[in-house]
């Protein structure tokens, strides 16, 4: 966390996965959360037993939605001591049947949605660091961000789209004294990662994720990733050349064979 003392606290994607670990973790250390997800149900069963809690139900890709949302926390909280924006989703890609609508319903969550909530949260953080705090905005990219990947093209790009446009603002919003945290992390066991059908190597609990991401926020890091020793080696695909990276990047492919060459 960025202070210590109880913080003001925008998060979105609670009710599942990473996102639920963090909205327990954070409630239970007594932290004024206002919790959005879509469904109203599944909210109000995780902050059953909390008077912390504010509910805030919503669809990130609904542009009004989240502008209504804004308005909820000027009105409840005044300022945000930290945005911490989780909300996503995962589709894969078949190449053999390239689906504009897929990727159209990846990006409206990842990216623009994160953008909306952003759009919201900004003024109450300025109200914030008025207020002589230091807020912080955080969101959650992927480390699919940092490393091509087959069947990633949607998700992948939505969420390199989501970690440059964080790395951009972080610079432009230095000046007014808000600091931006971008979270990668590597597989993590959640409802989204056990549809998956490959291998997930040195997945963690969601748990443990929360915990790094709490962990790396209290240190204001600029890129929070975890498990290291699983993003480590990614960043190092990452910066490869390219000629290089592609064939790697071909033994992940299914069904590949070793007579492809490099473009």
């Amino acid at each position: 966390m960025p202070d210590p003392s109880p913080q003001r606290i925008w998060l979105t994607g609670a009710t599942s996965g990473i996102g639920r670990a963090l909205a327990e973790r954070l409630l239970a250390e007594g932290h004024r959360v206002a919790l959005s997800a879509r469904s109203e149900p599944a909210l109000a069963e995780l902050a059953d037993g909390y008077a912390n809690a504010l509910l805030l139900p919503l669809d990130v890709s609904d542009r009004d939605a989240v502008a209504r949302a804004g308005e909820r926390l000027a009105e409840t909280f005044g300022g945000l001591d930290l945005a911490l924006l989780n909300a996503g989703t995962c589709e894969y890609l078949e190449a053999g049947h390239f689906d504009v609508d897929l990727i159209e319903r990846v990006f409206a969550p990842n990216f623009l949605g994160a953008v909306y909530c952003i759009e919201a949260a900004l003024p109450l953080l300025r109200r914030a660091r008025a207020a002589g705090g230091q807020p912080l905005l955080a969101a959650t990219s992927s480390a699919a961000a940092y490393l091509p990947l087959p069947r990633a093209e949607a998700y992948g790009a939505s969420k390199a789209a989501l970690s440059h446009f964080l790395e951009s603002l972080r610079l432009d919003l230095h000046a007014e004294g808000i600091g931006v945290s971008v979270i990668h992390p590597g597989f993590v066991k959640t409802p989204l990662t056990d549809r998956n059908d490959f291998a997930m190597p040195m997945r963690i609990s969601a748990d443990a994720a929360a915990q790094a991401i709490l962990a790396g926020l209290a240190r204001r890091r600029l890129d929070i990733h975890f498990p290291r020793r699983f993003t480590l080696w990614v960043k190092l695909m990452g910066i490869l050349p390219a000629a290089l990276r592609y064939r790697l990047g071909l033994r992940l492919v299914r069904g590949a064979t070793t007579s492809e060459t490099t473009p």
